[in-house]
């Protein structure tokens, strides 16, 4: 094991923290944020969409989570708070090793709902290699891996039932030629992503309509004192004089999971880390900056990627009932046809912004973990050769990500206000209703 790449990583990840300090390696925050980014890189590799890659870190931390909360006596259960989860099987008796529990379930999930089929089994195999190394006895490790896998079970038969499967199979969007609905986009024009999203069963909200938010100001070029012009003629000046600030926000904040280049005839596809990936890379930043615990550091986890799940159903509920044209079709088709946004327009309707939505219910989980002063540097895409952005709070870093998809041209302002108030009702809705720690009571 001396030179295993799991070694390696962890290595790397403590001499970038400057903490040489050495933790028992199933117990360490460290090794399980190092585990989430083996996810977040399968996902980044296969292209998921935003939203199914929320769904797969969703399952993956809840199942990790219930592992956490069935040995650590400061945490509970989200079993009968989410109400639809059912109780989950316990260990059976003798020595059960929950960190390494949570680290399998983790992986053994998020093994499932990726692909290609077994991608991360090497890597299962090699935390458990790990644990024999580091001297845990045997008859531990064979419990811990029954119970953990019985666990990620569990958590498998219950995500089949939230729909996703029913929507493989929905009805495609319907193209219009009505003033003020979405049609694509360039470079691609593909289709309307996932429209059926919103038909997926939340975890925390009692539906997707819950915090809906209001119509948009109606489509209106013929008046150009109208919000809608106004809003209009803002997205289009904002690109025209963009700062560098700006620019590198709205790089920064791209988090497009497939841009589209176009070099004559040929088009091609350049990865970066989704929205909702990009928010589990910022939980592990955080939690190593705050020097969170193990079961914290999973509680985190999990509370964020519900929040982001949760965020995308709404959001899509949204984007495909009032399904709103795109800033980019409209200036093309009445001030400017060869005017184009600073990043590319993703494939589906306007409002609300689905970056608005989960950044902000992402930044109410974390501020209930972390506090609304942990200052931290977001260097999650340095991979992509894209600097690092500093934030005095998480919820100045959803803010700027929202305003970075007006920098980018892609969104007009309501997108942006209204997604972001959807957002946090949702993330203070989730910390209400979901208690992670015995000691906020009900």
């Amino acid at each position: 094991m001396k030179n295993s790449p799991l070694l390696l990583l962890l290595l790397l990840l403590a001499a970038c923290s400057g903490n040489q300090r050495v933790t028992p390696p199933t117990a360490s925050p460290l090794l399980y944020c190092a585990t989430v980014k083996k996810l977040n890189d399968v996902v980044l590799y296969n292209n998921f969409p935003p939203m199914i890659a929320a769904r797969n870190y969703a399952y993956a931390q809840i199942a990790a989570y219930e592992c956490v909360a069935a040995g650590d006596a400061r945490f509970r259960s989200l079993s009968g708070q989410i109400p639809h989860l059912p109780a989950l099987p316990r260990p059976a008796a003798g020595p059960v090793d929950y960190p390494l529990a949570a680290l399998l379930s983790f992986v053994k999930v998020g093994n499932s709902v990726t692909f290609p089929e077994g991608v991360l089994m090497d890597y299962y195999g090699e935390l458990i290699d790990r644990a024999r190394n580091d001297g845990l006895p045997q008859a531990t490790i064979d419990r811990t891996v029954t119970w953990s896998d019985s666990v990620a079970a569990a958590v498998l038969r219950w995500s089949k039932k939230d729909n996703y499967a029913q929507t493989r199979t929905a009805t495609r969007f319907h193209i219009t030629s009505q003033e003020g609905r979405w049609t694509p986009t360039p470079p691609a024009y593909m289709q309307g992503l996932e429209p059926s999203w919103g038909a997926i069963r939340p975890l925390a909200l009692d539906s997707a309509g819950q915090f809906a938010p209001p119509a948009p100001p109606p489509f209106n070029l013929k008046d150009t004192a109208s919000e809608f012009y106004r809003q209009l003629r803002e997205v289009r000046e904002t690109v025209a004089r963009l700062t560098p600030e700006q620019q590198h926000i709205a790089e920064f904040f791209d988090d497009n999971p497939f841009k589209l280049e176009v070099a004559g005839h040929v088009m091609y596809s350049k990865k970066k880390f989704s929205p909702a990936g990009h928010w589990m890379n910022i939980v592990g930043i955080a939690a190593e900056k705050a020097g969170a615990d193990f079961s914290t550091t999973v509680a985190a986890y999990t509370a964020t990627s519900i929040a982001l799940f949760d965020g995308f159903i709404a959001c899509w509920h949204s984007k495909y009932r009032y399904a709103s044209i795109r800033p980019e079709t409209v200036i093309n088709k009445a001030l400017d046809p060869e005017w184009r946004p600073y990043i590319q327009t993703p494939p589906f309707p306007s409002y609300i912004s689905g970056h608005s939505v989960i950044s902000a219910a992402a930044a109410e989980t974390m501020t209930h973990f972390f506090g609304d002063r942990l200052r931290f540097t977001d260097t999650s895409l340095n991979e992509f050769g894209i600097k690092a952005r500093t934030f005095a709070s998480f919820r100045a870093a959803a803010q700027e990500a929202s305003w970075s998809r007006l920098y980018g041209g892609i969104h007009f302002r309501s997108d942006l206000e209204e997604g972001n108030k959807v957002g946090t009702r949702i993330g203070a809705h989730l910390v209400q209703r979901l208690r992670f720690r015995k000691e906020e009571g009900k």
